[in-house]
């Protein structure tokens, strides 16, 4: 995919898709979709004070040295005109010159590129390719998803993300606005049911989905922690979480997304997904900010804005669980 300048070039050079998923980009804040459901903010109102287990968490310079070419000049000694002139006139030697650069090498090829494969389980397989850009801080971008990694010593980065849409588009900015563009058919889609929790910084927000009843920290309970076994997600018997985003790159963007395929479903029941924040020294007596985006069946994507006021720090360690906040996946056995 051609290297662009801008982000605003990017999303013109694949002007086509944007326009047929819905795809605008808005400056300052997350992605927006065209297409989905129009977003609604959320009043968090009933919160339990609760405790668990924390979760677990878990650059190069090159330099190229032109190739010089390497000139000899000569100079071609004087004619004598006559034996007499011989001795008066010097001798005149052959003298190397400096060696001076004709021309410099061709400058390395920086061109971005992105590539987009779907893969088992909705998912599209993003490799990128940035050999000027090694170690620097890339942002991705789809359908309203927005999360920041850090490419490889060489540029590289290879990353599985959930699709969120069947056209689905994919963009890698860097933070001077240069990046490329990728498009997968992702024809499984229809068959998953996604939510996904994505924020800024150390929010210290979680994602949990508790299965057809299943208690905390069984095995129907998928979160960071446990995030799930594709094997029972094949059989359709259980969802997985994909956790995206580097929390230590400049400007953390983090996502959670919990997938399950109830378009296969073997079991009839209800998955309890909800949001829950540990109150961190980081986080403690702040503003909390973050958005949820749900795909459920063909209802389209719904974005939801949420803004919580964290407790003082009296009770850090403790967690936060936001009831409500996430309608039941409602599961049908086929």
């Amino acid at each position: 995919m051609a290297r662009l300048n801008k982000t605003y070039l990017l999303a013109a050079a694949t002007v086509g898709a944007a326009l047929a998923i819905g795809f605008v980009m808005q400056n300052g804040g997350y992605l927006r979709s065209a297409d989905r459901a129009p977003e609604t903010g959320i009043v968090v109102s009933d919160i339990t004070d609760t405790s668990s287990a924390a979760m677990p968490r878990l650059p190069v310079e090159a330099a190229l040295a032109p190739d010089l070419d390497h000139g000899l000049d000569l100079l071609e000694p004087a004619a004598a005109t006559d034996e007499t002139d011989v001795e008066a006139t010097p001798a005149v030697v052959a003298v190397q010159s400096e060696p001076q650069p004709d021309s410099l090498a061709a400058a390395p090829d920086c061109t971005v590129r992105l590539t987009a494969e779907p893969r088992a389980g909705a998912m599209v397989a993003l490799s990128l390719r940035a050999p000027c850009y090694a170690s620097e801080q890339v942002t991705i971008h789809h359908q309203g998803l927005m999360f920041t990694e850090f490419t490889g010593p060489e540029g590289q980065l290879a990353i599985d993300v959930p699709a969120l849409a069947q056209k689905a588009l994919f963009i890698a900015a860097f933070d001077n606005d240069d990046g490329a563009t990728a498009i997968a058919e992702v024809s499984a889609l229809p068959f998953y049911d996604r939510v996904a929790l994505q924020w800024r910084g150390d929010s210290g927000l979680q994602l949990h989905a508790r299965e057809f009843g299943a208690d905390y920290f069984s095995e129907g309970h998928v979160w960071a922690a446990a995030t799930g076994d594709m094997g029972r997600t094949a059989k359709g018997v259980g969802g997985f979480l994909t956790r995206l985003g580097n929390p230590d790159t400049l400007t953390p963007r983090m996502a959670e997304i919990y997938s399950f395929p109830a378009g296969a479903a073997r079991k009839t029941g209800a998955v309890a997904v909800s949001v829950e924040a540990e109150l961190t020294d980081a986080n403690c007596g702040n503003a909390v900010e973050a958005q949820t985006l749900e795909l459920r069946g063909e209802a389209g994507l719904q974005v939801h804005d949420l803004s919580l006021e964290m407790p003082d720090c009296d009770s850090v360690g403790d967690f936060l669980v936001l009831k409500n906040l996430i309608e039941d996946l409602k599961i049908a056995s086929n």
